[in-house]
């Protein structure tokens, strides 16, 4: 089998960014509502003294973790910490359940014991078609929690239980979770901008 050269590599290189560059300039064109609703949801929560509820498998895992990471250390300002869980992080609690329950509700049971009214689960997927993900929307909302749900693609059922849909409607799951990541940190700069004290 053929390897590709430094040339091809580097061809490659400047077509993944341009793809990256221009799932990006397609999501400023369609989704800066969608994303404003979110963070304002978010910023509501947390100058209520709520919680956000993250949750992802996979890269969407990681995405909730570093967001989770972002508001209780901090993103850029320093500002008091703010009250938010990453549901993928606990392996122990992620694999009692899933064994005890099924996988579907590994997330779901979590929203259950943490969840409070005026709390606000985000499911990040980016099929918006997880199992696990739509069962603890559902329990959310059934817990009287604000959800948001962000997902690629068509944005699947997910994007059709959340109250607060985020959809980058990209069909390459990399180009998806690149917008993702940007969109998290959006989320973070404008909750700092509206509730860092100085």
């Amino acid at each position: 089998m053929a390897t590709m050269g430094s040339e091809g590599r580097a061809a490659r290189i400047a077509a993944g960014l341009r793809a990256s560059a221009e799932a990006h300039a397609r999501m400023a064109a369609s989704g800066v509502e969608a994303v404003r609703a979110a963070a304002e949801a978010v910023i509501a929560a947390l100058r209520g003294g709520g919680t956000v509820l993250v949750f992802g498998n996979g890269g969407s895992a990681a995405d909730a973790q570093h967001f989770a990471a972002e508001l209780v250390g901090r993103f850029v300002a320093d500002r008091q910490a703010f009250r938010a869980i990453a549901l993928a992080a606990n392996a122990s609690q992620l694999t009692a359940v899933a064994n005890d329950y099924g996988f579907e509700r590994v997330f779901a049971r979590q929203v259950e014991a943490l969840g409070r009214p005026g709390d606000v689960a985000l499911g990040i997927s980016t099929s918006g078609r997880s199992a696990n993900v739509l069962r603890a929307l559902e329990r959310a909302q059934a817990q009287g929690l604000t959800t948001i749900a962000l997902t690629g693609g068509d944005g699947g059922e997910a994007g059709r239980l959340a109250a607060i849909h985020v959809n980058v409607a990209e069909p390459v799951v990399a180009r998806v979770q690149e917008v993702h990541a940007t969109v998290l940190h959006l989320i973070c700069e404008l909750v700092d901008e509206e509730l860092a004290k100085g």
